[in-house]
């Protein structure tokens, strides 16, 4: 059954507000077009693995780098920011499933929820754990993934105890190989993580507007070189190209799901230099606004997609 889903929006935090799922069944299966748009920093409560089903990602989480092929996947625990993106030319696809630690493991003080979920979010606070098919393993955790993604989608009768067993497999793979004595972030990591998860909120909520360094900085009440250190030590990138990039995520999806002249989108984005903006679209996309509107039309877009913005462009395929 195909379900829609909200507009993305995020909190003071910059924590991704979009429900997954339901109250009764916390769980919701995405599929990732990459080559249609990348998946912007986000993070939230819930866990997330990912099956790459085509091409590369380039996934971020925390202060890491994954390049993640098809067939190979990640698990992004509870509370870390993190972003996907396709491998230029790579016709990356991949498949999402988004959890709700409860799912699994109930109330916290039953003993799935110790023995098996605990482990797993304290561990891996802040990061992810990469699975490669070539491991016996992680084999194991990226089938249980897949098979789990399948059942989401598919729904065939008893999905949810299939959904939930597959899950289940996937934490016990994962708490079975946990890296020992696991370093937890410092104090002075969490606090750069904070910073940068309210300048992102701050940025995806006024990106049409003119920003600088100062304004982002200001933000979270920091100066703009603490603003420009926490940047580069979270995402490896300055506030004003991370803000460049969501510009053009934007106008790559009003070009692709509108009729808005061209000069409408580049005012909407921020830009009031249409020569600017067409520059600076080439350079990040590979082709003008007006080339990307031609290749990217929405009925080019599977038709089982469904296209309300999770995360500004992820296609929701289940629910539940």
């Amino acid at each position: 059954m195909l379900s829609d889903c909200s507009s993305f929006c995020v909190d003071q935090s910059n924590q991704e507000q979009q429900k997954h799922g339901t109250a009764a069944f916390p769980a919701a299966c995405y599929l990732d077009d990459l080559e249609q748009s990348s998946v912007s920093w986000h993070w939230h409560e819930e866990l997330e693995v990912i099956v790459v089903a085509e091409g590369e990602a380039l996934v971020v989480v925390g202060t890491r780098t994954y390049i993640v092929r098809a067939g190979d996947g990640l698990l992004i625990s509870t509370g870390t920011l993190h972003s996907c993106q396709a491998e230029p030319g790579s016709g990356c696809r991949l498949h999402s499933l988004v959890f709700h630690p409860r799912l699994v493991g109930g109330s916290m003080e039953s003993i799935f929820y110790q023995k098996y979920v605990l482990p797993v979010t304290e561990n891996l606070a802040g990061d992810g754990i990469f699975f490669h098919m070539d491991m016996p393993w992680q084999a194991e955790a990226l089938l249980a993934a897949e098979a789990a993604w399948q059942a989401g989608v598919q729904e065939p009768a008893c999905y949810e105890l299939r959904m939930r067993s597959c899950l289940s497999e996937l934490l016990a793979a994962v708490c079975a190989h946990l890296p020992a004595n696991r370093t937890a972030p410092n104090a002075k990591s969490l606090r750069k993580e904070k910073r940068i998860k309210q300048m992102l909120r701050f940025i995806q909520e006024h990106y049409a507007e003119e920003l600088n360094t100062a304004s982002i900085a200001a933000a979270a009440s920091i100066s703009e070189s603490e603003c420009l250190r926490c940047f580069h030590a979270v995402i490896k990138t300055t506030p004003i190209q991370y803000l460049r990039e969501y510009r053009m995520e934007r106008a790559a999806r009003f070009l692709s799901e509108g009729s808005d002249h061209i000069t409408e989108i580049a005012a909407r984005c921020g830009f009031q230099d249409v020569s600017y903006f067409t520059k600076t679209f080439r350079r990040l996309k590979g082709c003008t606004p007006k080339e990307y509107r031609q290749t990217h039309p929405p009925a080019a877009r599977p038709p089982h997609l469904l296209t309300e913005p999770l995360n500004a462009d992820r296609k929701v395929l289940a629910k539940a």
